[in-house]
Parts: C-alpha cells; sequence; structure tokens
C-alpha cells in the first residue's frame, strides 16, 4: 500500500478533483465508480465543488455507499444522507437505485444487516469476497476515529460482519457503522481533515499510533491524507 499526503489552501476545489480524477480514471476501465461518502460538515463544500467541476461526469455510473449513519430519519439535521442529498444526489441527478442509503431510521439491528445483505449482493455479482470501493471517503476525529469505529470498541476487532449497529460518544449515540475489513477492501482511501487543530492527531497516525483507530485503516492500491494546512 503506498500512501501520500496533500497539503492544500482550497480545501473543497482540492478534495473535489481528487474524487472527480479518481471517477475518471475509474471509468476508463470500469462501467461503474464505487463512491462511498463520509459525514461530517465539510463533505458538503466537497460534494458541491463536485457538482460545479464534474466536466460531464457520467453521473448515471456512479454508485454511493456511506460509511456510517446516524440513527435518525433521513431527514434530520444529523443525516450524513441529507447532506448528500442536499449537495450531490439531488444535483448531480445521480440515480436513486445508485445510492446505497444505510436506513437510520429503522433498529439498527435490522438496518445493519439489511445494508451489509445489499453490499454482499453486489459483491457476488462481480465475484468478490467483500464490496470493493474504487474510493472510499473518510473524516477523521479528534480522538483518531474513523466512520463510527471509536477508541477501545469492541467494533474495531470485527473480522466477519462488515456493517454494525454501534453507539457512539456524542449524540445521536446510536449509529451504523461499516467495520474495517470493508474499509480495508477499498482500492483507494482518501482521509479529508481540513482542520489544522487536528494536525497532532493526524501526525500520530501517520507515524503508526496503535491507540487511534485510523492507523489501522488500509487499502489495497492507496491512502491519501488531504490536509487543509
Amino acid at each position: 500500500m503506498i500512501s501520500r499526503i496533500v497539503h492544500t489552501k482550497d480545501f473543497a476545489l482540492q478534495g473535489a478533483e481528487l474524487i472527480l480524477d479518481q471517477a475518471r480514471q475509474t471509468l476508463e476501465t470500469r462501467s461503474i465508480f464505487r463512491l462511498g461518502l463520509t459525514g461530517g460538515r465539510s463533505p458538503r463544500a466537497i460534494h458541491e465543488a463536485m457538482v460545479a467541476r464534474d466536466g460531464n461526469l457520467p453521473w448515471y455510473k456512479v454508485q454511493l455507499t456511506f460509511g456510517d449513519e446516524r440513527c435518525v430519519p433521513p431527514d434530520h439535521v444529523d443525516s450524513n444522507f441529507r447532506i448528500a442529498r442536499e449537495s450531490l444526489i439531488e444535483p448531480a441527478h445521480i440515480p436513486e437505485g445508485n445510492v446505497f442509503r444505510m436506513r437510520g431510521e429503522i433498529d439498527p439491528a435490522t438496518a445493519a444487516h439489511e445494508y451489509e445483505a445489499r453490499l454482499a449482493a453486489v459483491a457476488a455479482r462481480l465475484g468478490e469476497t467483500r464490496y470493493v470501493h474504487d474510493l472510499l471517503l473518510l473524516g477523521l476525529g479528534e480522538d483518531g476515529h474513523v466512520a463510527s469505529l471509536f477508541p477501545g470498541a469492541a467494533s474495531l476487532d470485527e473480522i466477519e460482519h462488515n456493517v454494525l449497529p454501534v453507539i457512539g460518544p456524542k449524540p445521536p449515540p446510536q449509529r451504523l457503522t461499516m467495520t474495517l475489513p470493508l474499509i480495508n477492501a477499498s482500492r483507494q482511501i482518501v482521509f479529508l481533515v481540513p482542520d489544522v487543530a487536528k494536525r497532532a492527531v493526524v501526525e500520530a497516525i501517520i507515524a503508526g499510533d496503535p491507540h487511534f483507530p485510523a492507523t489501522r485503516v488500509r487499502a489495497q492500491e492507496q491512502v491519501t491524507w488531504l490536509l487543509g494546512w
């Protein structure tokens, strides 16, 4: 696995260009671009920049998944899906069937099983052991968590299931999350870290500090750190 670090003063634009470049490269050799989205505040600006600069990207060939989701309805202010719908899915006219939403409004265990089964069905059709993202976007918490995999959580050691219901330390506590086996099956991973206040955490993770969940993230080909400083 190759790692690279990209520093930028225009975080949204650079993030959009990284994603769009990977989409175009993937679609040169594959029929669909499988993109995993992350939550939080920074993706909205990146999504908007992607739509503004897409260069006629065939969005109907883009398949979206979500690395994690709060257990709330899809129109809730805390919903990761809501942010993606408003800033990317609707503006880019991505077909509904291409958007794999985690159903945070139903029983968490049922929702996790349902999502895992949906990804497994795609993987089986493509001859994959696990669903393989062409590009998975990950945010980074102050405690080094990724998706909803928090320090010390039992979910970090999951090796069988690809999606789990978990409890997070911040409200709303109930969440759904991809696990490390699914995350690490990705061809490419990009960490999106716009906040310079997380610089020390990023440096510790890159140095291999095992305390932080993000240290355990791998990719088949490359992990990129996009840093807003």
